[in-house]
């Protein structure tokens, strides 16, 4: 099983979530394929078996503007994809997942963690240990 983990990240926060989910990703054996959103190809991240995908909320609880810009390049192509998200945020309450949640679901992807995963600020041990649970899980 190959799971492809793009991520975009501005403070470190959303790194600390990708790295404990690619650790959970190997302990179940995957391959992985990790990129940041500004180096991932989409075609290569389109023929993984999972999409795992992570951003900081922005503004007024938007994606990071790579990730928005890798997101738009393969959201038409995520009919029958399992994808789960991730990311961390500072303010809000969770809207920018919760909204890229029915993005996936609305091009067709399904979506593997419900809403997505949420980590406030720097990833406490509970949210590294979500992170590595969703990384073998997934």
């Amino acid at each position: 099983m190959t799971k492809a983990i793009v991520y975009a990240s501005t403070t470190g926060n959303t790194e600390a979530m990708a790295l404990a989910i690619e650790k959970g990703a190997k302990s179940s054996g995957a391959t992985v394929i990790m990129k940041k959103a500004d180096e991932a190809s989409a075609a290569e991240v389109l023929g993984a078996d999972v999409i795992i995908l992570g951003s900081p909320a922005m503004g007024a609880e938007v994606l990071e503007d790579s990730m928005e810009s890798f997101f738009a390049s393969i959201e038409g192509s995520l009919g029958g994809k399992k994808v789960a998200l991730f990311g961390s945020y500072d303010w809000g309450d969770g809207q920018w997942l919760r909204d890229w949640a029915d993005r996936v679901k609305n091009a067709g992807g399904t979506m593997v963690n419900g809403e997505g995963l949420m980590a406030h600020l720097e990833p406490d041990a509970d949210a590294i240990k979500a992170c590595e649970d969703l990384g073998a899980s997934a």
